[in-house]
């Protein structure tokens, strides 16, 4: 488990994985050695799984964000979606719920025509019902995990 420490080098990072061994040490008390070898423990535990850049959806032309509920059409059906539309790039998240639904996907599209055929493609792959909810704004999203 993560002490203190560690939860504060998580959340310096969270808000800036560029910043330096230098920088984090500033912010939390420690050099910048010290910063360097717990980091290298959090990655090596897996509890820092990766870095990756935040992208403005919009900028890159995805102006269509909705959250699909996905149910089988036969109960008795192997419960394997995210394998069957794992292939599908418009497709960010899959949460496996508890509910009504089995699974809720995060999608982005250009278009809502290309929604539209993304859900169609869902449910020819999977053989599922969707229910779509398309998202007017977004007030806040990808929040830091904080322990």
């Amino acid at each position: 488990m993560p002490d203190q420490r560690d939860l504060q080098i998580l959340a310096a990072l969270q808000e800036d994985a560029r910043a330096t061994y230098a920088d984090v040490g500033r912010r939390v008390g420690l050099s910048p050695s010290s910063v360097h070898q717990r980091v290298r423990k959090l990655e090596e535990s897996g509890v820092i799984q990766g870095y990756r850049a935040i992208v403005d959806p919009e900028a890159v032309g995805l102006y269509v964000t909705a959250l699909v509920s996905v149910t089988p059409l036969d109960a008795r059906q192997p419960d394997d979606l995210p394998a069957r539309v794992e292939e599908l790039p418009e497709i960010e998240d899959c949460f496996s719920v508890a509910g009504d639904e089995n699974y809720i996907l995060k999608v982005r599209t250009r278009t809502t025509g290309e929604l539209e055929d993304l859900l169609r493609r869902v449910r020819e792959k999977a053989g599922v019902q969707t229910r779509t909810t398309v998202v007017l704004s977004t007030p806040f999203e990808g929040r830091p995990v904080r322990a």
